[in-house]
């Protein structure tokens, strides 16, 4: 079968949920036994996201190969079985920086070097780089249609239609018919507009998934139609939905895969989403919850997070549990008394997740003291493992000022120090321990027993670790190293013995990049697990269970 493409793009607004959609339509291809590969180009001139804040960009995804990418490429590999590179997104930086390489290095031969043909042309490679071993590739691109940023993959996409045919590409274009409140009503003129504008540079979208808070009337997809030259059936509504792992179900219903097969001409088996509908059903129906408290540095910005409170969602669903998540903001932590434990008193149990930087560091060491002395499930994700070994040299070891050489220079006891062979190397982008890195468990510890497995792949995203002349000082006083590299120079996993705390586990690699919904990460999973153990522990759980 000839290579075949999607391509998904958006308008009126950003945020529409292109990056769901694009992963649900991929996940519909491979229920059908379709292979899929997702990609996106994001249209900003940074060469990745690695260097932005959190609070503009959000969550930074992380792949085995070390590439610092989009969030919207976790949600690929949530859905998909898709393994994802460096080269499942790219920036205009990149291109950018990729063309001019090739023109100092003498690639065009003197010509003058353009948008079309050398930009654009780049852009295609890319595309076909991605595409080898699969049926049908993704491409989902960043932005809304008239962004001057995103004129060049618009360009690009539209010359792989005048290249490859109708039948080898096809256009998804998510936008927006809002409902006014005033009018009491949807609106379809948004929608034209924005079609209008797909037409004008040259492409003809031949799905519409109209994203609506309402259902959308049989004679309002026939007016959208009409107006933007596509067939009735082809005008999708795309209502907001309450989980989105209902969103393939959703799609499904509204015949968004039958489409696709159609217009590229591919012959596929029934689609059977059956694990997604079990998944969904134990969504809404829950036999109970777990009230798990986040301690983060961005946590007025969710999406900063997203891998991490998905992948909670999936360690609870899999117990069938509800997740109840509280943010809580690492600063308001930071008293001189015990007044922070009032904020921490309901949780099942206490995450600290990654982050950089010192703002909220003392909030984050007396959450986990206060997790580890009150018997709290605690784990601790990156800096969350850093901060343990922090607390428990200073509250447990005696070492008073022990700190981070991260947060104070000047600290008597460097707990935790830059990587060594990041000593001297100041700048931002791409200088950390990034990317898959094997790590060998103990046999007997709490890490080992969740994979059942001693040896094991995560990823990584630091320029900090533990520092290991400390080791003796902190294991002689009860924490356990259960999990180092191969060559023992990098400690990944510490925890407590069960007999001293009921679930105290912080890992220096982020897990949350390989959970999947219907393949719920061990570590996510034996701690919500255990969460809820908790919660039925406490007195008040007990009492109430036992009303008649």
């Amino acid at each position: 079968m000839s290579a075949k493409y999607i391509f998904v793009t958006g308008g009126v607004v950003s945020s529409l949920g292109k990056g769901l959609a694009a992963a649900s339509i991929g996940c519909l291809l491979e229920a059908r036994g379709l292979r899929v590969n997702l990609m996106k180009f994001d249209p900003y001139l940074n060469v990745d996201p690695g260097t932005m804040s959190p609070f503009q960009h959000g969550e930074v995804f992380v792949t085995d190969d070390g590439a610092e990418t989009d969030l919207d490429m976790g949600h690929y590999e949530r859905f998909t079985h898709a393994r994802l590179s460096r080269d499942n997104n790219l920036t205009s930086g990149r291109i950018y920086e990729q063309v001019i390489t090739k023109e100092r290095r003498g690639d065009y031969l003197g010509k003058t070097v353009q948008v079309i043909p050398h930009v654009t042309n780049e852009i295609k490679n890319a595309m076909r780089k991605v595409s080898a071993d699969c049926d049908v590739t993704l491409v989902e691109i960043g932005g809304t249609v008239g962004d001057i940023e995103s004129l060049p993959f618009l360009e690009a996409i539209r010359q792989m239609r005048q290249e490859l045919g109708r039948d080898n590409t096809l256009f998804v274009h998510v936008t927006l018919v809002p409902w006014i409140a005033a009018a009491q009503e949807l609106k379809t003129k948004p929608t034209q507009h924005s079609v209008k504008e797909m037409l004008s540079i040259g492409i003809q979208p031949d799905i519409l998934l109209c994203r609506c808070e309402r259902n959308l009337p049989k004679e309002m997809r026939g007016k959208i139609a009409a107006f933007c030259n596509v067939e009735q059936d082809a005008v999708i509504a795309a209502r907001d939905v309450a989980n989105i792992y209902e969103l393939p179900l959703a799609f499904h219903r509204e015949g968004v895969d039958g489409l696709v097969l159609k217009y590229l001409r591919i012959d596929a088996k029934d689609a059977d989403l059956s694990k997604w509908e079990d998944l969904v059903h134990r969504a809404y129906h829950p036999k109970d919850e777990v009230h798990i408290g986040i301690i983060g540095k961005y946590v007025e910005y969710e999406d900063s997070y997203k891998s991490l409170k998905e992948a909670l969602v999936h360690g609870a669903l899999a117990d069938n549990l509800k997740l109840r998540v509280t943010w809580v903001e690492a600063e308001g932590l930071e008293t001189e008394d015990n007044s922070y434990e009032e904020q921490l008193k309901d949780f099942d149990g206490i995450l600290v997740p990654g982050g950089f930087g010192k703002r909220g560091i003392e909030g984050m060491l007396n959450a986990i003291r206060y997790a580890r002395e009150k018997k709290v499930p605690y784990f601790g994700i990156c800096l969350g493992m850093q901060t343990a070994c922090i607390e428990y040299a200073r509250n447990v070891c005696g070492l008073k000022d022990a700190n981070s050489s991260e947060f104070d220079q000047a600290t008597p006891h460097r707990v935790i120090y830059k990587l060594r062979e990041l000593t001297g190397v100041e700048e931002m982008g791409g200088t950390m321990r990034l990317g898959a890195w094997t790590c060998v468990m103990e046999p007997d510890s709490l890490a080992a027993k969740a994979y059942s497995a001693t040896e094991i792949s995560e990823r990584h995203r630091h320029r900090y670790e533990f520092n290991r002349e400390y080791e003796a000082v902190i294991t002689g006083a009860g924490l356990r190293l259960t999990g180092t590299t191969t060559d023992a120079t990098y400690v990944e996993i510490v925890e407590l013995p069960q007999d001293v705390h009921p679930y105290f586990l912080a890992c220096q690699f982020h897990p949350e990049f390989k959970s999947k919904p219907l393949e719920p990460h061990p570590l996510f999973h034996a701690f919500t697990a255990a969460s809820y153990k908790s919660r039925l522990a406490k007195p008040q759980r007990v009492e109430a269970i036992a009303i008649p």
